[in-house]
């Protein structure tokens, strides 16, 4: 039956409308049923009263007839349409992962190591090699093998100290003591050094349409540039912060003078009853663990307010972690997007005005005084510290450490040591095999041996005399007259050269009758079952004066420093003093 005019022109207006609101397939779809209708030759009248392809029309008609859908989320059966590029091309694909793998691992003979890989650099480097594609291209395959656009992912961490988690969990269990007791908790910190005056500032605030603020082209400081130094401390318990904006310099005098402002406007008020504080604090910077002047401000504060503070700091490179950043810090940076700081008044009520719908309060006030840098702490002054106002904490001292309100008083002077007597004779010269009778290695084996039963006997001898054992230890500083090389020494140039006592106490500067019960307790311990190394034969000479020693020990090279020559020593006087208590 032939296309009826009739019918195919009340049809052509519904076309016209409809078919530019359809999809490709609906379309398509919608000229098949129309042909259809139009009986016979309707496929070409159809084609030609609306424009489209005879092939379209007969495709749709088709479709329309055999039920076939094609799968979900599509339009045209499954082959249609041109194929894909790395279809096409199978090299492409694996060309452009070689240069992204390549340039990812960066391997030097990459093309793309040194570079940008943008897609127009990538589709440039693959159609050079071979591979024509477009940038659009190159994209929609990265997309589709997985690849985004990344930024630099800050995680890798720098070297930490083993006990950074311990001292994390030890400023928790110290805040949540001092919260307990209601004393106050605050962090401090200081924010960057902020120019003022117009100088653009990160950030976006909503504004009319093409009215941005103005504001200089650069951020370049000029001659007398004015700067703020916000110094914050935030009051946990309060969730209340506190600004003292400095114009001078970032130092200690800063930080300790923010904490007395704090004190005496907010913290004295909120904490009547207070008689602790904690700080917590980073581990460098103007408050840090190494900052003499920062603990000699706060033990000058302490003392001044009546409050015992306890410094606790984070560890090194983990500033990021001080709750003040989290807390104030981050808020007032959001308060200063796209506000230009022309003034510090502009400073001051913007962070004044800073609020969260936690609670978060802040105050700020500025501070125009001078706070150089360079201000030195001696030695003597940091000793003096130590030693009355700051008492450091068992778990890392230097870390962790507590400033007294009320200073211990100061340790009495030392006493002078006793000046050695001039006389003494040194052991290195006494030890010479010539008035021993042994080799100096020989000696120190020996006297090695002796230590714990020399010790041992005189532990015992004490023990014995007193009816209790030794109340302090054993040390250097004990008031003995001769150690145990002195009277091995003794022992063996008794043994040895057979001198008359009075002369071997005269080289060892001690009296004779504590150089006689030396010798005989040294005898005993080494007759008790320790064995004496081969001994030369004695010279066979009568030492019988100092004199006498000395003649013989220069004869072998030994300098003996001791007393004026005494006189000759009567027979009597050879004979030892009997060791009797």
């Amino acid at each position: 039956m032939e296309a009826g005019a009739d019918f195919l022109g009340r049809l052509g207006p519904v076309l016209a409308e409809l078919l530019p609101r359809l999809d490709e397939r609906s379309r398509r779809l919608v000229l098949g049923a129309a042909a259809a209708a139009a009986g016979e030759g309707g496929t070409g009248k159809v084609a030609a009263l609306t424009g489209a392809s005879w092939q379209t029309v007969a495709d749709g008609r088709e479709e329309l007839e055999s039920g076939d859908d094609p799968p979900p989320g599509r339009v045209r059966r499954a082959g249609g349409g041109r194929k894909r590029l790395e279809e096409a091309d199978p090299g492409l694909a694996g060309a452009l992962e070689a240069l992204i793998r390549d340039a990812s691992r960066g391997d030097p003979e990459s093309p793309l190591i040194w570079t940008t890989r943008s897609v127009k650099r990538l589709a440039g480097e693959l159609t050079a090699a071979g591979h024509p594609c477009s940038p659009v291209t190159c994209w929609r395959m990265l997309r589709r093998g997985g690849y985004t656009l990344q930024s630099n992912s800050r995680a890798a961490e720098g070297r930490q100290h083993p006990e950074r988690d311990a001292q994390f969990r030890y400023i928790a269990a110290q805040a949540r003591e001092h919260l307990a007791a209601g004393q106050p908790v605050i962090s401090v910190d200081a924010k960057k050094k902020e120019l003022v005056g117009n100088y653009g500032r990160a950030g976006r605030e909503w504004g009319p349409a093409g009215s941005p603020v103005v504001v200089a082209s650069h951020d370049f400081p000029g001659r007398d540039q004015q700067h703020a130094i916000p110094y914050g401390i935030w009051d946990e318990a309060a969730n209340a912060g506190f600004v003292n904006v400095g114009t001078d310099g970032n130092t200690a005098a800063l930080a300790v003078e923010s904490v007395r402002r704090w004190w005496a406007l907010a913290g004295r008020d909120a904490y009547p009853d207070a008689a602790r504080l904690l700080v917590t604090a980073d581990a460098g910077g103007s408050n840090g663990y190494k900052n003499r002047a920062w603990k000699a401000g706060l033990a000058a504060l302490a003392q001044e307010t009546g409050l015992d503070i306890t410094v606790c700091h984070f560890p090194p490179g983990t500033s990021k972690w001080n709750t003040i950043e989290h807390r104030l810090f981050c808020q007032i940076t959001l308060a200063w997007r796209g506000r230009p700081l022309t003034s510090y008044d502009v400073i001051i009520n913007t962070i004044g005005r800073v609020t969260t719908s936690t609670g978060l309060t802040a105050a700020a006030v500025l501070d125009e005084n001078a706070y150089p840098g360079g201000r030195e702490v001696s030695d003597q002054q940091m000793k003096d510290l130590e030693d009355r106002c700051l008492t450091r904490h068992g778990f890392h001292g230097e870390w962790n450490y507590t400033l007294l309100a009320s200073p211990r008083p100061a340790p009495p002077p030392e006493p002078e040591p006793r000046p050695a007597p001039a006389w003494r004779c040194g052991q290195q010269a006494l030890s010479h095999p010539a008035l021993t009778g042994i080799g100096t290695r020989d000696l120190a084996g020996l006297a090695a041996a002796l230590e714990i039963p020399f010790r041992a006997h005189r532990e015992q001898r004490r023990y014995q005399r007193t009816g209790q054992p030794r109340q302090r230890a054993w040390g250097p500083g004990h008031n003995r007259k001769l150690d145990l090389t002195d009277c091995l020494l003794a022992t063996l140039i008794r043994r040895h050269l057979n001198p008359p006592v009075p002369v071997i106490a005269a080289l060892l500067g001690a009296d004779r009758t504590t150089v006689s019960h030396a010798i005989s307790r040294t005898g005993k311990i080494l007759a008790a079952g320790i064995p004496l190394p081969p001994a030369a034969p004695p010279p066979g000479i009568p030492l019988r004066t100092l004199a006498d020693l000395r003649g013989y020990a220069a004869r072998h090279g030994i300098t003996i420093t001791g007393p004026p020559d005494p006189a000759d020593t009567t027979p009597e006087a050879t004979l030892t003093t009997p060791d009797t208590p």
